[in-house]
């Protein structure tokens, strides 16, 4: 099953593609979302919506709760099995919530499941293993360590050469080049990737 997750960060401004994705949308996101995509289960507390959404919410969380409106609907994605969630609106706002979404990230790579996260600026993505970069030659990208400390067992096409590990507390990952299309990095040890896409 494809996912799609909707949250109420900086609202998406590009076209989101809906086509055989499942879409929940998490609280005040339906603000952004509601006339742009095709929404079927909105999940949440509510305390940032000022209008009753469509389709009416299964359950109404309460407000204070143990776990964010997007950590409830990442977790149902997972229960309900999907292999995929792209993530739109996770972005922007507060920057303990972006923090917090970068999480939920970690959660469903750690599941199993193909998480992304698209910004209006960047792709980011939690990954471990081979990391395939060739799409995005000529854009910049970092990899930081995302869980604890990451070993670099080989890369090609990058412009700049890797240590053997990242480890929390350096910034030896942040601001490299793809300059080929077959370009990867293979790392044991999972590291969350942030491809600047604003570039041309």
């Amino acid at each position: 099953m494809k996912a799609i997750l909707l949250l109420n960060g900086e609202p998406y401004e590009g076209q989101i593609d809906t086509r055989d994705a499942v879409v929940y949308c998490c609280d005040g996101a339906y603000s952004w979302a509601k006339n742009k995509v095709k929404i079927d289960k909105n999940v949440g507390d509510f305390d940032s919506l000022n209008e009753i959404p469509n389709p009416l919410p299964e359950e109404i969380y309460p407000s204070e709760k143990d776990c964010t409106d997007g950590e409830i609907a990442m977790k149902k994605l997972i229960e309900a099995g999907a292999e995929s969630v792209k993530i739109y609106g996770g972005g922007g706002g507060r920057e303990d919530h972006f923090l917090g979404n970068l999480q939920l990230l970690y959660l469903g790579h750690m599941s199993g499941v193909m998480c992304e996260m698209v910004t209006n600026n960047s792709l980011i993505f939690a990954s471990d293993g081979e990391i395939f970069l060739g799409k995005h030659k000529g854009k910049t990208f970092s990899v930081l360590p995302f869980g604890g400390s990451s070993h670099i067992i080989s890369y090609r096409g990058l412009k700049y050469a890797y240590p053997e590990g990242l480890t929390y507390g350096n910034c030896r990952g942040i601001s490299n080049i793809v300059i080929d299309e077959d370009a990867y990095l293979q790392v044991n040890g999972p590291v969350l990737v942030i491809i600047n896409m604003g570039e041309v």
